[in-house]
């Protein structure tokens, strides 16, 4: 049965992980030495082993490559406590989550070996290579090998694959916010691997840092036609330093973006790169940052700087990043109606008024009568990104901010599901016609939607949509522009 003929993929993608039977969970105390925890693996036949401090609580884990990268290779004693080489932070995931978002966060968190939680108790661990054997699993496949794609040249080549890998799970029915991270996923990683070589050729970082990324691949929405949104936050260093460490992080981040421009991931035309020296800082500049973001706000720095709430990291120092989370909660506890006024009059900007069709508003591109998909989304991101912001949720993922206010009682069942199909629906649509723009017609990728190409069927649940959005811009407009 060939890749394009397999029926098995729905199952992939509908798999959760407990029901991959996770395996039993091998524990070595923190102080036990270094041999006797190798033996250990040796007898119980195991490449990975966790680590249990005195408490028995789990703060690490000891692989076959830790003990030759941080063992052999640099000569410390076998008799030293495993503690001391062991790696972490441990990643876990809940025993209910699907195998792909297993798959997914082990890409980008680079663990060959996942937790698995029941409630709040560990119950087993998977490894990568098994998730791996199952079936239905290309996408995941094509990921690996672009973790071994090692040149610029390697890496342009895989990306270039991503249009067919997309076109071919939207056609086998794979929901489009599973596409979406598997797009973002292929492109974190091939970050990743700039990253590194730049590292690499470099010499280490002056000082601790994190490379974010922002907007769709800060959201892990990305699509085929996409450009570079990201940034970097170093740690504060002594004045005597600071000259020295910024010009290091400046030429570091310049360097990676050229190389992701060649790639195909364009240069931002608004400049939301960590090669703008606006958007490469200390982590107490970053503060200063988003702490005018929210006091001085204006319709005009709402506009500019929303993007930046959809911060995810990528590469480096998390706690960098999560420090800066930590000060935007504390932001968000004082009175902020101007800040939401403003961004909810940006999410009121789209107006989905009845022209085509009594339903949208249409202009022509290259001689096609066509609308603007991703103006028609916005409005979704921009309204659940407010919501989740006045409730402290700093999820980035449109979806699962949705699925947070839920929970929360901002929505009820009912309008979110309402929600989360429309948005994924012109998610499919948008993500279908890029690939067939990119392949069939060989011409870059584009957010028109030709009207003319539409079916009936595509009309009507259009026009239903549409409706979805204008509910959810009279919803925000009453809850926060009725005091001004």
């Amino acid at each position: 049965m060939t890749e394009d003929t397999h029926t098995g993929i729905d199952d992939f993608y509908a798999k959760r992980i407990k029901e991959i039977h996770p395996r039993k969970i091998k524990l070595c105390p923190s102080t036990m030495s270094i041999k006797e925890v190798a033996r250990q693996m040796a007898h119980e036949k195991t490449s990975c082993i966790f680590v249990v401090g005195k408490e028995g609580d789990i703060q690490g884990y000891v692989t076959d490559i830790t003990l030759r990268d941080k063992v052999i290779a640099q000569e410390v004693p076998v008799n030293a406590p495993v503690g001391e080489i062991m790696d972490s932070p441990i990643v876990y995931l809940d025993q209910e989550a699907f195998v792909y978002e297993a798959l997914i966060l082990m890409f980008q968190t680079k663990t060959r070996y996942l937790l698995i939680k029941s409630n709040e108790d560990f119950v087993g661990m998977v490894s990568r290579n098994k998730i791996l054997t199952e079936p239905s699993n290309s996408p995941f496949l094509f990921i690996q090998s672009v973790k071994q794609a090692s040149t610029k040249e390697e890496l342009r080549k895989k990306w270039l694959q991503v249009p067919a890998l997309v076109y071919r799970l939207i056609q086998r029915g794979v929901r489009s916010e599973i596409v979406n991270q598997i797009i973002s996923t292929i492109a974190d990683t091939i970050s990743l691997q700039v990253i590194e070589n730049v590292l690499r050729e470099k010499g280490p970082a002056p000082a601790a840092f994190v490379f974010f990324t922002l907007g769709s691949e800060g959201r892990m929405e990305q699509t085929l036609k996409t450009d570079q949104d990201n940034a970097i936050i170093y740690e504060d260093k002594a004045n005597e330093q600071r000259e020295k460490v910024r010009a290091y992080f400046l030429e570091f981040a310049a360097e990676v973006s050229q190389r992701l421009h060649d790639i195909g991931f364009s240069f931002c035309e608004g400049g939301f790169m960590a090669k703008n020296p606006k958007w490469t800082h200390s982590l107490s500049h970053w503060k200063k940052n988003y702490e005018s973001w929210f006091t001085e706000s204006s319709p005009e720095t709402v506009r500019t700087y929303a993007t930046f709430f959809d911060c995810r990291a990528i590469y480096g120092d998390i706690s960098l990043l999560d420090s800066l989370k930590a000060y935007m909660a504390d932001q968000l506890k004082h009175p902020l109606e101007r800040f939401f006024f403003n961004m909810t009059q940006n999410a009121l900007q789209f107006d989905p008024q009845l022209t085509w069709l009594k339903n949208i508003r249409t202009f022509k591109v290259e001689n096609e009568e066509v609308f603007d998909i991703k103006k028609a989304m916005s409005p979704m991101v921009e309204v659940i990104r407010i919501y989740a912001l006045s409730e402290g949720i700093f999820e980035t993922n449109t979806g699962r901010r949705l699925k947070l206010l839920t929970q929360k009682g901002v929505f009820d069942e009912i309008t979110s599901q309402e929600l989360y199909q429309a948005y994924y629906y012109l998610m499919e649509l948008r993500l279908e016609r890029q690939a067939w723009r990119i392949i069939k017609k060989r011409k870059s990728p584009e957010n028109y939607i030709p009207v003319e190409k539409l079916t009936k069927v595509q009309v009507a649940t259009i026009r239903e949509t549409f409706k979805v959005i204008k509910d959810l811009q009279l919803k925000i407009k009453i809850q926060f522009t009725k005091s001004f």
